[in-house]
């Protein structure tokens, strides 16, 4: 990962929702204790050997955490957006265990040790409350996707996550995916999303091109959530 310069650093913190409510001196001491680095896409930037206890703040980008089965098979286990905090640390209840972390776009991302953060929280309620608040809306999305998985149909999964994907990058061009990627993200086999995306294709709800999905029929999409 490539480290920002202090000008660059500081004023990337400044803009993280949790450090809103700190002062100038506590911003330069946030600047000596924190790592604010850039991380490009496919870095994998934790891995389940890594032992030390730090918390990431995402800036920008989006991070894919992930666990392998036996036989190699990738399972999702959380597409991190920004504003999220996420690591190996019990403190915030956010220990990763046996999960892999890896940039799914070129990403920002704060760095911080447990003796930090632990001083932080004892010092700065507000930052306490807006860390659980940010965990609190990740426990959920995770419970919702572990139900999608649970009851839905492929069909169902896979609209229900075209969709979100519109609502999170604003717009019915959703760029960025391959089919392995959607395919991983609903717990399926690349061959069975292809499959789904090309009925969707047919029946006019979606346009494929290459690392591109344009929606056509959002709410045809929202009717095959409910399958």
């Amino acid at each position: 990962m490539a480290v920002l310069d202090t000008d660059k650093k500081l004023s990337y913190l400044k803009m993280v929702d949790i450090f809103q409510d700190l002062s100038k001196e506590e911003m330069q001491e946030m600047d000596r204790t924190t790592t604010m680095s850039t991380c490009r896409r496919g870095k994998i930037f934790y891995q389940p050997q890594d032992a030390s206890e730090v918390l990431f703040i995402l800036k920008k980008g989006r991070v894919q955490l992930y666990r392998l089965s036996p036989d190699g098979k990738k399972l999702i286990i959380g597409m991190i957006g920004p504003g999220s905090v996420f690591g190996e640390m019990a403190i915030v209840g956010q220990g990763m265990h046996n999960a892999f972390a890896e940039a799914a776009d070129n990403c920002l991302l704060c760095v911080m040790s447990r003796s930090d953060v632990e001083r932080l929280i004892l010092s700065k309620p507000p930052v306490a409350l807006r860390i659980m608040n940010v965990m609190a809306e990740r426990l959920r999305k995770a419970e919702e996707q572990l139900e999608d998985i649970a009851f839905k149909s492929i069909p169902a999964r896979l609209a229900l996550l075209l969709l979100r994907l519109r609502d999170e990058q604003g717009s019915d061009h959703i760029y960025g995916f391959t089919h392995q990627d959607l395919a991983e993200a609903i717990g399926t086999y690349r061959e069975t999303a292809t499959q789904t995306l090309n009925e969707f294709k047919t029946n006019r709800l979606i346009e494929i091109g290459r690392k591109q999905i344009d929606i056509l029929d959002a709410d045809g999409l929202e009717r095959l959530t409910t399958m």
